[in-house]
């Protein structure tokens, strides 16, 4: 590839998207040239608007819902672009499928990372009748992505897109799996130059690039800065250590939260329930498909009471499936008063550090659907994250001795927020009011909330600045993988009346392992059959830090390890017979792309990529 001229980020959201660039050839340090692509999109049949953001929708029409030509874009769409799905993608999407959500595409990033489905199988929208042609998660963010490459061609024909430096974010909380279907659906949608960020460190690089050098007088080392992310899909935690080397600042991320399907989708399906009783109340009951056009008009109502204190009412208008009723729609509203109430009670309520999340048992059947958080407090979510990660500054130069030997959680000093959640000012300070509690509590300082934040364009900036600073230049984020990673080993113990074989756990790649870097494991070879699947239980860990490559773990806290995804590879004879058994050394590679791949090296250098399984539990 030539030298890029452009340095192109892109933020795959929940709910929106967007794309932001950086001039590389017209950059210096931190001092940068940078822009947002308008985004050319459907608003209405026949109508395209250029706008800021790419609404994260997709909508599925009647064969003759549209006119020939109502449909059409600036640019021509090959069926390859379009992953063989018709329809229509953006703000007409959005507002359409308001009123018919059967056919309607949402939240294709939520299920692209549901573990408990088969990601590639058209299964979207989830509830939709035969009759409606239903999409993957795969293919939905496949088309959100081919919109904005097809976008920038459109605006930049003299800098086709392949040729730019392009990064594309994802859930600092997403496992090995969820970002290798990330980086899937890219290639999919025609991106061959590709990298991969986590959204927490992408809106601290948009806090660092907008402050243009003056971060370093808003930081200091031994600051921990936690970034609170809360978008519309879900709650993200990060924390990030400042350090100085040879009198240069250098940030470091040191851990990352679970990954909580909680956020502002969420909250509009809880407001419409809600709006919902207030109009069972009054006699009116809302049928299924009523109710998830409901939660749409409700995600209206939430962004404008929030956003805008001068605005007091907000009206709910639910279409009629009968003929009674006036107008064909039932009409209600939402007051400011209401809204604020019941997301900060029920979503930000005030509780102690030691509060953590509520986990109840789950029925034995249940609808297909998102594995949602089951505790709706992010506050109870965040005490639960500081707490697992009360040591991670034990060993990290210069926080020695900073933190007190009886503190019950990890003490932030910062507090950066990210996310279209908090465009509303009280729920960050509602967040803030809580940390600082717990803080004064333990005998430590405040925290101090850092401003500037671009909350909707923040993630797509941070990433393109990220593009920019890998070349060389800017302020590097340190952190390498977010988790330790483990195959579990069953013992040879014969069998025994009522227990199950003790299982060791095997680290395969550290935490912090370096982009680019490959590890051998040591000292370990297994024995994989070729030509036929071989599955091992797959762990990670986001507190164990001292585990290096080969360590082999007899016991840990139910708290340390967590049973993820399996791990798959149906391995190619390649001259052998199948069946045949290949002894093979396990390695450990971060990808410069940012997934993480394990390959089986035999000891004639034949190597084969033992897969992150990304398909259903069966």
């Amino acid at each position: 590839m030539s030298d890029p001229r452009y340095a192109i980020g892109i933020d795959l959201g929940t709910t929106h998207s967007a794309l932001s660039y950086v001039n590389l050839q017209a950059s210096d340090g931190e001092k940068t040239t940078h822009g947002v692509l308008a985004i050319p999109q459907l608003t209405a049949p026949g109508t395209v608007e250029d706008l800021p953001l790419l609404p994260s929708f997709l909508y599925l029409p009647h064969a003759d819902e549209l006119a020939p030509g109502e449909n059409k874009l600036p640019w021509q769409q090959s069926d390859a672009e379009l992953s063989g799905v018709a329809g229509v993608a953006g703000e007409m999407a959005r507002s359409r499928g308001a009123t018919t959500p059967i056919r309607l595409v949402s939240s294709a990033k939520s299920w692209l990372s549901h573990p408990g489905v088969d990601r590639r199988s058209a299964l979207l929208p989830a509830d939709a009748p035969e009759e409606v042609t239903r999409v993957s998660p795969l293919a939905a963010s496949t088309r959100y992505l081919a919109h904005l490459r097809q976008a920038w061609e459109q605006a930049h024909p003299e800098a086709p897109f392949n040729e730019q430096a392009i990064t594309v974010t994802i859930p600092a909380s997403f496992d090995p799996g969820a970002r290798e279907l990330t980086a899937e659906a890219a290639r999919a949608a025609g991106y061959q130059n590709l990298t991969l960020l986590e959204e927490p460190q992408a809106a601290l690089y948009s806090w660092i690039q907008g402050s243009e050098g003056r971060w370093r007088k808003e930081v200091k080392p031994g600051d921990i800065i936690l970034v609170v992310d809360v978008g519309g899909g879900t709650s993200d935690f990060s924390l990030i250590a400042v350090l100085e080397r040879d009198g240069v600042l250098e940030p470091h991320r040191i851990a990352v939260g679970d990954h909580i399907l909680l956020g502002g989708d969420n909250m509009d399906l809880a407001l419409a329930h809600l709006v919902a009783r207030k109009l069972a109340a009054s006699g009116t009951q809302l049928d299924a498909w009523q109710m998830r056009a409901l939660t749409y008009g409700s995600r209206t109502a939430k962004e404008k009471l929030l956003a805008d204190a001068s605005i007091e009412t907000w009206p709910i208008v639910v279409p009629s499936r009968g003929s009674k009723l006036i107008g064909g729609s039932i009409r209600t509203e939402l007051t400011r008063a209401e809204v604020t109430t019941f997301i900060l009670d029920g979503f930000f309520p005030t509780v102690e550090a030691s509060s953590r999340p509520a986990v109840r048992q789950r029925a034995g059947l249940t609808q297909l659907g998102l594995p949602y958080a089951q505790d709706a407090g992010v506050t109870r979510h965040l005490a639960a994250f500081l707490a697992r990660q009360v040591g991670a500054t034990s060993e990290l130069e210069g926080y020695s001795g900073q933190q007190k030997l009886d503190a019950t959680f990890l003490h932030p000093t910062a507090v950066l927020f990210n996310g279209g959640v908090f465009k509303s000012e009280l729920l960050a300070q509602r967040i803030m009011a809580t940390l600082n509690d717990w803080l004064y509590m333990e005998g430590a300082e405040p925290a101090r909330m850092l401003g500037g934040a671009d909350l909707d364009l923040a993630v797509a900036r941070g990433a393109a600045y990220y593009s920019y600073v890998r070349r060389g230049t800017g302020v590097r984020i340190r952190g390498g993988t977010a988790r330790s990673y483990y195959v579990a080993i069953e013992s040879s113990m014969p069998a025994i009346p009522g227990m199950e074989p003790p299982i060791q756990a095997l680290c395969v790649a550290p935490f912090g392992m370096e982009e680019g870097s490959e590890i051998e494991l040591p000292n370990q070879e297994f024995g994989l059959v070729v030509g036929e699947p071989v599955q091992f239980r797959f762990f990670g860990s986001s507190v164990r830090r001292q585990d290096q490559i080969g360590d082999l773990l007899d016991f840990w806290g139910p708290d340390e390890l967590v049973e993820m995804n399996e791990i798959q590879a149906t391995l190619s004879p390649e001259g052998r017979q199948s069946g045949d058994v290949v002894q093979v050394r396990l390695h450990a590679m971060a990808t410069e792309s940012g997934t993480l791949e394990l390959l089986a090296v035999a000891s004639d250098g034949q190597r084969w990529k033992v897969e992150f399984d990304v398909r259903s539990g069966a």
